[in-house]
């Protein structure tokens, strides 16, 4: 019989081997065709066991079936399930639709397989050996499953357009000829995209992919010596959460869920940079206990990041950076040790509108973060903090962080603008504690009036003159501006004048230190 005669009646072609007939017979009636001997050892589609011919079939008559096959029988729905079936040949369906279910259970591909463009209900390809998955623009209106699969070169999905689930659980994926694991560039995911466990060996880029939930590589170890980076992903799009947080090892239960106490835990790992550049999450983006390893010249890089929530909750990175330059979050959750040092973190233009740290982050600790992120003198990221600190009532560490702010500034300033620095934090600390100008008035008004009430102070003019009053002669000298009716009428000589000038001088430093600070606690109000 010539290939396609026939087989709207349902009749077998003539070249099928013994194998493929009864895979055309399963498929006609719609049941699981299982070729697995038992024995989990034969049957392992990543072992090196050989399989023979009675568990192989011909790529191009899975084809057949997919895009051109037999009716199914009556009462039942056609549809091609394999479990523990190596399929020879190129699977070739670029362009092709395929209306049949399709299910692939734990079978063994020689050669890779090729959905360019093609159209799908619903696949799901399940701890499958697979040399490589070529599948750039493919389209399903259901999901893509590929839990548990391992790709040998690699998984091209670029402008693919799932819709609802991309499942990827436990997949094992290697680089390509380009270096990439996962090449994903405007993918489109109507729900989400779960990549739980996975093991990427190369670069996963998911550059301007579109996610319509939640995007979930808990547990995933993503490692690339060869390259730059392990995860490539600006201008992403989460519609919720972003998860790079652990994931119970060997526990049946619902992603996301809590792990059973005494379940293992493996956290997200990543060998190699991190790109999530203007990147937008509808919820958060969630670090917790994540682990980063990186060389001198590779960053996390959060660059204009916009999300309501950032969880930076990891391990503190030994090498390489921290961006966040330009990224915009609403509650910053944090821990102290997460953070890297002086020259590893930038958080130029970094707005956050609260601070929920987990565990204890002093103040002081705070400005060491702050400290670390400016290694030149940069006001912003002082008056973003204070900023966020009032608004939660806490105006006193507010103050110490402008303070705070004020001295790092003092440090860029030529030498007579410095010491004058230094004189206004002695005295009134840059007008942020300004009791202590009140304390060194009391102070030198006692000890001059003191003074004074020993000073020889004959009157200037012979006339009319007040009567002679040390306490007020002091203030007369401290208090620049106002006149008390003591200064203009007695005549200082010797040391005295001396004194006299001091306290003249001492008052005028007093005065701009106070007017100073003033003014910018009326800038700030």
């Amino acid at each position: 019989m010539t290939e396609g005669a026939g087989i709207r009646d349902g009749d077998l072609p003539d070249d099928l081997t013994a194998a493929e007939a009864g895979m055309w017979q399963a498929f006609r009636n719609g049941t699981v065709y299982d070729l697995s001997s038992g024995d989990s050892v034969v049957d392992d589609p990543h072992g090196g066991h050989p399989w023979g011919p009675e568990r192989t079939v011909r790529a191009r008559i899975v084809c057949w079936l997919l895009l051109d096959g037999p009716p199914a029988l009556a009462g039942r729905v056609s549809s091609l399930k394999l479990t523990g079936v190596q399929i020879s040949g190129t699977l070739d369906l670029a362009g092709g639709t395929v209306v049949p279910y399709l299910e692939m259970k734990g079978c063994r591909f020689e050669r890779e397989i090729l959905l360019p463009e093609a159209r799908f209900t619903t696949a799901r390809f399940v701890d499958c050996s697979v040399p490589r998955l070529e599948a750039a623009r493919v389209h399903t209106e259901g999901d893509l499953h590929l839990p548990r699969c391992r790709f040998h070169n690699g998984v091209r999905l670029t402008d693919a357009h799932i819709g609802t689930d991309l499942l990827m659980n436990q997949a094992i994926v290697y680089r390509d000829r380009s270096g990439r694991s996962i090449a994903a560039d405007g993918m489109t995911v109507g729900q989400d995209l779960q990549a739980e466990l996975l093991e990427s060996h190369g670069e996963l880029s998911l550059r301007s992919a579109t996610i319509g939930v939640s995007l979930s590589l808990r547990g995933a170890r993503l490692t690339n010596p060869y390259t730059r980076l392990a995860l490539n992903a600006p201008q992403l799009t989460v519609e919720r959460t972003l998860y790079l947080t652990p994931a119970g090892v060997g526990a049946s239960m619902l992603s996301g869920a809590t792990p059973a106490r005494g379940t293992r835990i493996q956290r997200f790992e990543c060998q190699g940079g991190v790109r999530l550049d203007d990147g937008r999450f509808g919820d958060a983006v969630d670090l917790e206990r994540a682990r980063f390893t990186f060389t001198e010249e590779q960053e996390l890089s959060l660059r204009r990041v916009q999300a309501p929530e950032l969880r930076f909750l990891g391990e503190k990175p030994q090498r390489g950076k921290v961006v966040l330059s330009g990224a915009r979050v609403g509650n910053l959750v944090d821990r102290a040790s997460a953070w890297p040092g002086p020259g590893s973190l930038h958080m130029g233009g970094f707005v956050y509108e609260n601070l929920v740290p987990h565990g204890p982050f002093p103040l002081a600790e705070r400005l060491e973060w702050v400290a670390a992120a400016t290694a030149e003198y940069n006001p912003e990221p002082y008056e973003r903090l204070a900023a966020v600190l009032r608004a939660g009532g806490e105006d006193e560490d507010a103050r110490e962080v402008l303070l705070a702010k004020q001295r790092r500034r003092r440090e860029s300033l030529p030498p007579a603008a410095k010491l004058w620095g230094y004189v206004q934090d002695w005295t009134v600390a840059y007008g942020y504690r300004p009791g202590r100008a009140a304390v060194w008035m009391a102070v030198l008004w006692a000890a001059g009036s003191v003074a004074f009430a020993h000073a020889s102070h004959p009157p200037l003019k012979g006339g009319d003159h007040p009567v002679w009053n040390p306490a007020l002669f002091a203030l007369d000298l401290l208090l620049p501006v106002i006149d008390l009716g003591q200064v203009g009428f007695w005549q200082m000589r010797g040391g005295w004048q001396w004194l006299a000038a001091a306290m003249v001088l001492l008052g005028w430093i007093l005065a701009t230190t106070v007017a100073a600070g003033a003014t910018r606690l009326l800038r700030r109000n």
